[in-house]
């Protein structure tokens, strides 16, 4: 999805640019997903389709890490279904 949706699909939900962007999502999961559920900030990185390198020197390489993305993905899903859940002593931590 373009920038450009998620913006207006935020506006015809009644968020100002004040409150959100699209960019906000970007960076509330990039956080979340290296402070509070732990997951290697490689995985992530990769996952937001950022240009890491790998040993080849090949950009955007869409294959790199597909178990442990959809690990992420589906730890991240279960983040945002219950955010209780991840909170430290409440549930183990997602190591990867």
């Amino acid at each position: 999805m373009s920038n450009n949706a998620i913006l207006a699909a935020l506006r015809r939900m009644g968020y100002d640019k004040d409150t959100m962007t699209g960019h906000g999502f970007r960076a509330m999961a990039r956080t979340i997903l290296d402070e509070v559920l732990h997951v290697r900030p490689d995985y992530i990185e990769h996952q937001l389709a950022r240009a890491v390198r790998d040993p080849n020197g090949r950009a955007y390489n869409r294959k790199a890490h597909l178990e442990e993305r959809r690990k992420m993905m589906q730890k991240w899903s279960d983040y945002l279904v219950h955010p209780n859940l991840n909170r430290p002593g409440i549930a183990g931590d997602f190591n990867l």
